[in-house]
């Protein structure tokens, strides 16, 4: 693939109230009449949502995934279950990279830069206040996509503005070489300060697009990794360079909790009494969300009620619950569903029957033969009539990881006695008034303690493998080495695996581009 870069860029993009664009392409050097009204700029941004939506999948994928909760092979109905590559014991190399092209980020990336463009060079039409407020949501935005990139790959090429090919234009000139770890780092970093200048005491809440609080909760999770995460760099000859070392810095730590404090503080969200019901249909846009994609069956659908839920037609009348009742359609899926992803029943198990998020994210079932089987309840839509939607929210950040991030900031500083004021909360709403509460122990109790909570309270919603790469044992080595925090016999890697923290880039890229180096360790 040739390096990054765009030839047309559409003038209007897709507003998020519609699903659909039947507009033709744009050649950039003709579309100064597009940029000239703050509806227009307002339409544009609409349509980086809806980008942000089509991406939907890449948490769950790049995030989850990885991180050994889920089955290999078949479903309990037979069915073969959809990446199983990935988490079959981590097989990735460079000749089975398992994603390509960049996880297509950098199409999304052009755009977001395009609206930067015109913001830092025109859109004189609008006044400070109003560019300001589309400065914060774009930088934000930008810095959202270079992150999810930095998770995953390590330290990558740093485009910041819209190139045009054209005849006047070296191609050659549009190539570009990955920056290094903490280069990448850094320039996401900038972005947030940025993102926090444009918004400056604008603090408005959308909770199904980008906000102050969103760059706030993002910014949280940039300087925990970077304080706690090592990710190594090499250039084209192989050699180690540039990698950003874990700081373990009290200053990151605290720049990270003061983001969360800030959301904390604001009295703009709290935790919703019924687990079950910030997943609820009803209740879309609740008090707990931060940020999610919106879905709505009149403009789009998803694919997680079908990857999750079982097949009508399998499972109904085949199967029983674990006091030997025959099941027939205890969904009410109406035939939607085609479980291509299933989680362990190890992993579901290690959910006490008291906690109400397992009944609230599994139906559990069993064969004739005993053989546990599950669905993963979480994004159900809604049914009209004979017909079950799959228009749930994808929830991308809400409030109970604020809490549990502090929880981790706190371990990290070595501030035990402070982590129970945001795991109790947790445990409050899991187990009701007869919970446990959070007794601190060692640095490496605490942090798994924390782990342990994440793993039940954010399943599908793309932080499992993140977690593992951040989180820490005594040693201060990521727990993704931790038999401990596996649920399996064995880690989820092996010290051997270190190169697989990050992703190999395919093939295709390199081929296209001779200044990509390949990921570290590939």
């Amino acid at each position: 693939m040739k390096k990054i870069y765009s030839i047309l860029l559409f003038a209007g993009m897709l507003a998020l109230s519609s699903c659909s664009l039947d507009m033709a392409p744009v050649d950039y050097n003709a579309a100064g009449n597009f940029w000239t009204s703050e509806a227009k700029v307002q339409t544009f941004y609409n349509g980086l949502l809806t980008q942000l939506r089509s991406d939907y999948t890449s948490p769950l994928v790049l995030g989850e995934f990885r991180g050994n909760t889920l089955k290999t092979g078949s479903s309990i109905e037979n069915v073969g279950q959809l990446y199983d590559a990935l988490t079959m014991n981590n097989p990735i190399d460079k000749d089975n990279p398992q994603t390509s092209n960049w996880n297509s980020y950098y199409s999304r990336i052009l755009q977001v830069n395009d609206l930067i463009d015109h913001l830092e060079k025109g859109c004189e039409f609008m006044d400070d206040a109003t560019r300001n407020l589309y400065r914060g949501r774009a930088y934000g935005l930008r810095a959202y996509y270079y992150f999810m990139l930095y998770r995953t790959y390590g330290g990558v090429p740093l485009e910041e503005t819209v190139k045009v090919a054209s005849g006047s234009v070296d191609v050659n000139n549009l190539y570009l070489a990955r920056s290094t770890a903490e280069e990448t780092l850094a320039f996401i970093k900038e972005d947030l300060a940025r993102s926090e200048a444009g918004y400056g005491a604008n603090h408005e809440l959308s909770r199904t697009g980008w906000s102050y609080y969103a760059t706030e909760m993002l910014k949280a999770r940039v300087y925990l990794w970077s304080a706690k995460v090592t990710t190594r760099f090499a250039d084209k000859s192989g050699a180690e360079t540039g990698t950003h070392t874990a700081t373990g810095s009290t200053q990151e730590l605290e720049t990270a909790k003061e983001a969360l404090l800030n959301i904390y503080n604001s009295r703009q969200f709290s935790l919703e009494e019924n687990f079950a019901n910030i997943f609820a249909y009803s209740n879309k846009a609740g008090k707990e969300i931060i940020l999610a994609n919106h879905f709505d069956y009149t403009e789009v659908t998803n694919t997680f009620l079908g990857w999750f839920s079982y097949q009508a037609a399998i499972w109904c009348n085949s199967f029983y619950d674990e006091d030997g009742n025959l099941l027939g359609d205890p969904l009410e899926l109406c035939g939607t569903g085609t479980h291509r992803v299933e989680y362990t029943e190890a992993f579901v198990k290690s959910f006490d029957k008291a906690d109400a998020r397992r009944a609230a994210t599994f139906h559990e079932c069993y064969s004739a033969a005993g053989v546990f089987g599950s669905a993963m309840i979480k994004y159900m839509g809604h049914r009209d009539g004979d017909v079950r939607y799959a228009d749930s929210d994808m929830i991308l950040m809400r409030y109970a990881d604020v809490l549990l991030s502090l929880a981790e900031v706190e371990n990290a500083l070595g501030n035990y006695g402070n982590i129970a004021e945001y795991v109790n909360p947790i445990r409050e709403r899991a187990y009701g008034v007869s919970y446990t509460a959070f007794t601190p122990g060692t640095f490496a109790e605490n942090e798994l303690a924390v782990l342990k909570e994440r793993d039940k309270e954010f399943v599908a919603e793309g932080t499992r493998w993140f977690d593992l790469i951040r989180m820490q044992d005594a040693s201060k080595q990521p727990l993704v080495f931790s038999a401990d925090a596996s649920y399996e016999a064995s880690p989820v890697l092996t010290p051997a695996e270190t190169h697989k923290l990050l992703w190999p880039i395919d093939a295709a890229v390199l081929a296209g581009d001779d200044l990509i180096a390949q990921t570290y360790g590939y």
